[in-house]
């Protein structure tokens, strides 16, 4: 080893925290600052091993024995006690002075980002510290309150399920205008039933906020009790109704939801696809055909029916709570229990809306529950907690609430049944109202593809507004490719084939083997069951079953686009790939397209707002009465009026018996009923079995008889 060498290797002793051996190679030993110890046949002689020293200014290397190079972070030769000490302390005293400067003369850390670290490494045996954190990159600016809020609203902003809900609301806006172009005076289809639910939103948040406890008992069909529960409520939409006052106001409100209704049947769909495995664009194609499935637009009348959202979005949040999608099986690391116990709200908000959707719901979530608990029993050995606690937890909490919200619905309409026993379907009915075959390729007259091309097809339909149930040709192809090309497993392809066959059949009614193995026993035995009229509404499952089958198929098309993308240089799909992946939504959208009308609804009449009830408006009949509901809204009076799907036989004993009012069988039964006053209303009453009352005397009678207006009022 030469002198050189010895040299450096001492000096590197003192500041190393374990004895440093003359054997160590000085080309490739850093010392304590983290510097290299160069050899002269290194060609590096004093370069700092971090990149940031200077040159050691070392004269006469070549002509001077044991003269050691000094690098600048690095400590004086004079401490490594060698007779070499005086002239490397002369060599080095006009960069440091002395002893006690040397350190001082060390190079900034800017410089060589070693000298904090050189001089922590010889006290106490501490490991030296690490070169290259100076290298490392800058730590996050702390972010103010502000700044952090902003950031938090920008990532909500583009969130996956922001753009979706705001997707579908502009979808629902554009594919049910002009709804909203008059939405004060206008309404979709016709303005009978969708008065009656106008009335009913406005009922239940009014009465909500004065009398709760008269919720039930109407302010229509008087005498009669619990007439709230004549027909499907939407009670789930009270709050919406707590909002303003007045026919003007009740159908503002009623076209609203009717908008919203189609965008969250939208989002719902949607979510439901995408837990269960599906991409965007297939999500996106199962919630556009679940929205806007041509049989729907003859039910636009019908906001009990179009308000289906609340179905597969409490299927998409339950799944999520328990961990499970279709297309990658149970999860447990992904159960959460807030979701599950969200989905059973939302389902119990579903309900609330009424049992002509929610009633096949509440059974088929029954069914999941019962299969759930079999799969859990059979797995309790295998499986540590398939489940887990707080799911148990969440499901047992969300399923009571969800049967409590259905036993309280029950009560009223039990109560209706008792009492009105004509407002229980028959066989006879359901067979009226089932489908044939042919109504699955049939569509309604509103839609704009099809309406006029099943002009003929819906002419032999007995019923054709609940017979046309085409959930469109488009998805009928994607959801029959789904069946070969998708991403689902096969038996899964084979479960969705099943489930639509079996809700086909069901919404055939009696028309499928007489429905002796399909509807007739739900019928039969199934509690509420034979409330509900129309079989041809179990489409709905049938249409959602369609999208799921169809989002796997489009899946699968989306991600062999990205294959072929991925072959392309460079790795990016062409126009044309990317616009194939929007082809089946696109289709879909167009076949949604509808010419729904949207007639103006009569104006209320001034004495609507100024006559006490209880009182009778004439003429009197289902679909004329369903308009003087809509106007009872300014003031809810007590009225004999209402419509519903079925009629009390008190208020077709009134109608009988007021055909010869005003006379004095007419008048002493409308007193002994509780009525103070009749409102005639002159516009209405030709054509109708009142039509030439306003000739008649009422001398004799202790009536009087006011004109307001385009009415003639009879004060009892």
């Amino acid at each position: 080893m030469t002198t050189e060498q010895s040299d450096v290797t001492d000096g590197r002793a003192d500041s190393d925290p374990e004895p440093a051996t003359g054997d160590t190679p000085p080309d490739a030993t850093p010392n304590a600052a983290g510097s290299r110890d160069t050899a002269p046949r290194s060609g590096r002689d004093g370069v700092d091993a971090a990149g940031g020293g200077d040159r050691a200014r070392t004269n006469g290397r070549a002509d001077t024995v044991g003269k050691a190079t000094t690098i600048d972070n690095a400590e004086p030769a004079s401490k490594a006690g060698t007779d070499k000490a005086e002239p490397d302390k002369a060599e080095t005293d006009d960069k440091a002075g002395t002893d006690d400067k040397a350190e001082a003369g060390k190079v900034e850390a800017g410089k060589a980002g070693t000298g904090d670290e050189a001089k922590t490494g010889d006290k106490d045996g501490e490991q030296p510290g690490d070169p290259w954190t100076a290298f490392g990159p800058a730590p996050d600016p702390v972010l103010t309150r502000p700044r952090r809020v902003v950031r938090a609203v920008g990532r909500f902003l583009v969130h996956e399920w922001t753009l979706a809900a705001v997707a579908s609301l502009a979808l629902a806006v554009l594919m049910t205008w002009p709804t909203l172009r008059y939405p004060r005076y206008t309404l979709p289809q016709d303005y009978w039933d969708p008065s009656l639910q106008s009335w009913q939103m406005a009922w239940s948040g009014h009465t909500l906020l004065t009398d709760p406890a008269q919720l039930w008992t109407s302010n229509t069909f008087f005498p009669e009790p619990w007439s709230f529960a004549f027909s499907d409520t939407l009670l789930g939409y009270a709050p919406a109704g707590m909002i303003g006052a007045g026919p003007e106001d009740a159908l503002l409100r009623y076209n609203i939801m009717f908008v919203l209704a189609h965008a969250l049947a939208t989002f719902g769909a949607y979510a439901l696809a995408r837990q269960l495995g599906a991409g965007r664009i297939a999500g996106a194609v199962a919630g556009a055909s679940y929205a806007y499935a041509p049989w729907l637009l003859a039910q636009a009348g019908h906001l009990h029916v179009i308000s289906n959202g609340g179905i597969p979005l409490a299927l998409a949040m339950l799944a999520r709570g328990h961990g499970w999608s279709l297309r990658y099986g149970y999860r447990p690391r992904r159960r959460h229990a807030g979701w599950a116990f969200a989905g059973w709200l939302v389902a119990a908000w579903q309900l609330s809306l009424g049992f002509g959707i929610g009633l096949p719901f509440a059974y088929l979530l029954a069914a999941v529950v019962l299969v759930s608990a079999v799969i859990w029993f059979a797995r309790r050995r295998r499986v540590k907690r398939p489940f887990g606690r707080r799911l148990f937890l969440a499901d047992l909490l969300g399923g009571l609430v969800f049967a409590a919200v259905g036993a309280l619905l029950a009560v009223p309409y039990f109560k209706v049944a008792e009492l009105h026993p004509n407002a229980a379907r028959t066989l006879g009915e359901i067979q009226l109202y089932s489908p044939p075959a042919s109504g699955f390729f049939t569509a309604p007259a509103e839609s704009r593809i099809w309406g006029e091309l099943h002009e003929g097809a819906r002419a032999v339909l007995p019923w054709h507004p609940e017979m046309t149930l085409l959930p469109g040709f488009v998805l009928y192809a994607l959801a029959a490719g789904g069946l070969f090309f998708s991403v689902w497993r096969v038996r899964h392809r084979l479960f969705l084939l099943a489930g639509v066959l079996v809700t086909m059949a069901l919404a055939m009614g009696t028309r499928f083997l007489d429905g002796r193995f399909t509807y007739v026993p739900l019928f039969e035995h199934l509690p509420g069951w034979n409330g509900l009229r129309t079989p041809g509404r179990m489409m709905l499952w049938t249409t959602l079953l369609l999208g799921l089958l169809a989002a796997g198929a489009v899946t699968a098309f989306c991600a062999r686009v990205r294959e072929l993308a991925a072959e392309r240089v460079p790795p990016w799909p062409g126009p044309w790939l990317r616009l194939a992946t929007l082809v089946p939504l696109l289709l879909i959208v167009v076949e949604g397209l509808n010419v729904t009308p949207h007639p103006v609804v009569p104006r209320q009449p001034a004495v609507m707002r100024t006559v006490d009830g209880p009182m009778l408006v004439l003429p009197s009949s289902q679909n004329l009465d369903q308009p003087v509901m809509l106007w009872s809204t300014h003031r809810f009076q007590p009225m004999v009026n209402g419509g519903s799907g079925f009629t009390p036989h008190s208020q077709a004993q009134v109608r009988e018996a007021t055909v010869s009012f005003p006379d004095f069988g007419s008048v002493d039964y409308l007193r002994r009923l509780g009525v103070k006053n009749v409102v005639v209303l002159r516009d209405r009453l030709g054509g109708t079995p009142w039509e030439g009352m306003l000739d008649r005397p009422v001398d004799g009678l202790g009536v009087t008889r006011e004109e307001v207006g385009d009415a003639v009022v009879y004060r009892l």
